[in-house]
């Protein structure tokens, strides 16, 4: 039987230079499902299944396991997302490149110990263990990597103000501090960088009297925000590149609940949706006030209770049991009461909003952000993604509009 487009098992698996006893593995698993079977049982294979097997194999490749795979995977393919995949594939095989170099320099170290002493170091065997372990790490890494730049994608791309969030904030920022009168470099510190968006978006507006320490709790987004801003800085990073220093930025790994900097270290002290993650919100204000120098600035963004609702109609008219995001943030830090939270340590503070909405009529940037959601909507999407698809392209199709709730709280020490 010959079909136009499609492939055999037998064709598929040639061209893949897989084995037929693969292929039927995958769709045994149901990671490759065919995109045809005839009455008869015979399957066939289309160009998208090959997208599809590329994401599979390298993933496999790196070391997911097949459950991990099934979970990092949509059950379709366009241009659109294949295009996102592949870079997030790149960052992937990056920060395994990184990491194997990390694993070759433990081991190199170990062997030298072991010539010199004559006898085995208990605590880099362990340094080792860890070291190589590290898949459930970098999936992790992947998929909050992927998630985020679903999120900004959907921003930058389809929001009517034009001036964009990121360079909102800093112009939020340079207000804040234009009263600052010394000579000295001003002293910022971000915390909850992820990829370092503000700055690289910012990267013009940037002067030499800055120095801006990104932090995150995550080695991942460090590693992505030191790689993006060193692509826009290459005469800067030099061995810079190793040990993530240059003369306007350096990065930090720690948890906000406890800076790791001395009293009256920074000028500006930037969270930027980063609050209402936090386990002990009170704590972090009290630490951002504690390394602020007297007349210094604490930014904090944050949503209102209208903030993308029409998203959550959306999604619950075509399956009402999906929750997109298992905690509403607002409730825990929004602009509703974000600044009875903050008069504890910042008792002099005043509230910027963003007049901003969002208006697309393509489905894919939505349903990209839709899947990116830390909800129960995969249980209940992946095996319909389909019938999902042809929903959201419905009401899209005329165009959809998204409430955009969204400011910062300006705190003066």
């Amino acid at each position: 039987m010959k079909l136009p487009g499609y492939y055999s098992s037998g064709q598929f698996a040639k061209m893949a230079q897989v084995s037929i006893r693969t292929i039927r593995f995958y769709d045994k698993q149901n990671i490759l499902k065919p995109s045809y079977v005839t009455p008869s049982g015979a399957r066939f294979y289309t160009d998208a299944d090959f997208a599809k097997l590329q994401q599979i194999l390298l993933l496999k490749y790196l070391g997911f396991s097949l459950e991990d795979i099934r979970g990092m995977l949509v059950d379709d393919l366009d241009y659109h997302f294949l295009h996102n995949s592949l870079n997030m594939q790149k960052k992937l095989v990056q920060d395994k490149i990184e990491q194997m170099q990390l694993v070759e320099n433990a081991i190199n170290e170990t062997v030298i110990a072991l010539e010199e002493n004559h006898e085995i170091d208990w605590s880099r065997m362990l340094g080792l263990i860890h070291l190589t372990g590290m898949e459930k790490s970098l999936m992790t890494q992947y998929q909050n990597a992927s998630n985020i730049s679903a999120r900004i994608r959907l921003h930058r791309d389809y929001s009517t103000n034009q001036q964009g969030w990121f360079p909102w904030v800093f112009e939020e920022m340079l207000h804040a501090v234009q009263a600052k009168s010394d000579t000295n470099p001003l002293q910022i510190l971000e915390l909850g960088c992820g990829n370092g968006a503000l700055w690289t978006e910012n990267i013009n507006s940037i002067t030499e009297h800055m120095h801006i320490v990104l932090s995150d709790i995550s080695d991942g987004m460090i590693r992505d925000a030191r790689r993006n801003i060193a692509t826009l800085y290459p005469q800067e990073t030099g061995s810079a590149e190793e040990s993530g220093e240059n003369s306007r930025f350096s990065f930090s790994t720690f948890d906000c609940h406890a800076i790791p900097y001395d009293d009256n270290s920074f000028d500006v002290v930037i969270a930027n949706h980063v609050l209402f993650y936090c386990e002990n919100i009170e704590a972090v204000c009290r630490e951002a006030a504690r390394v602020l120098r007297p007349g210094g600035v604490f930014l904090c963004s944050t949503y209102g209770s209208s903030h993308m609702k029409e998203i959550t109609e959306l999604v619950q008219g075509f399956d009402g049991r999906i929750v997109l995001s298992g905690e509403k943030l607002y409730e825990h830090f929004g602009l509703e009461n974000g600044d009875r939270i903050l008069c504890n340590s910042f008792p002099d503070l005043t509230v910027h909003r963003y007049e901003d909405e969002i208006i697309l009529d393509t489905a894919e940037p939505l349903i990209e952000y839709i899947m990116s959601c830390h909800g129960n909507q995969n249980q209940y999407l992946l095996d319909r993604y389909r019938d999902f698809r042809t929903y959201v392209e419905r009401k899209v199709k005329k165009g959809f509009h998204i409430t955009k709730d969204a400011g910062i709280f300006i705190c003066r020490q």
